[in-house]
């Protein structure tokens, strides 16, 4: 195997551990709610005027499915629609109280596990987590233009 394939190994590897490992106290904590659900809640609750077409590109879900998605959670009372007074045509989302106990839930167990896992990092130097941001970086480009070349744009 070389190290192009090892690395992409490695990443899924990684990323399948990250949720194996966060998943029964994600669950246990998030009782009756759905992965989607707390992602399109946690990106709601850290971003400025959210709407459908944030919410697609961030998650990489169609508009139609974000439209679903949000019409639930509107439903459970976890978020709410609004418009600027300047703008009727466009819905933006915002927290309820609700849905603002469920982000913090969220947002505490994700530094629960950064704390758990700081161990690690302090063994890294910056340049090292600097180059490792670069590739991410870079990869992440890269398989944007492939997304649009296969036509998936959101």
């Amino acid at each position: 195997m070389n190290k192009q394939e090892q690395v992409t190994d490695h990443f899924r590897e990684l990323f399948n551990k990250l949720v194996w490992i966060n998943k029964s106290k994600m669950e246990a904590s998030l009782r009756g709610y759905k992965s989607s659900e707390v992602h399109c809640i946690e990106y709601i609750g850290k971003n400025i005027d959210p709407n459908v077409t944030k919410l697609a590109e961030s998650l990489y879900m169609t508009k139609g499915a974000i439209s679903k998605l949000t019409k639930k959670l509107i439903e459970k009372k976890l978020i709410e629609v609004y418009q600027k007074p300047e703008n009727k045509k466009e819905v933006y989302f915002r927290l309820t109280e609700k849905g603002t106990v469920v982000f913090g839930i969220h947002e505490e167990l994700h530094q629960e596990f950064q704390k758990r896992d700081q161990a690690v990092f302090e063994q890294v130097t910056e340049a090292q987590l600097d180059g490792m941001l670069r590739f991410m970086e870079k990869y992440s480009k890269h398989l944007d233009v492939e997304i649009k070349k296969q036509g998936l744009d959101i």
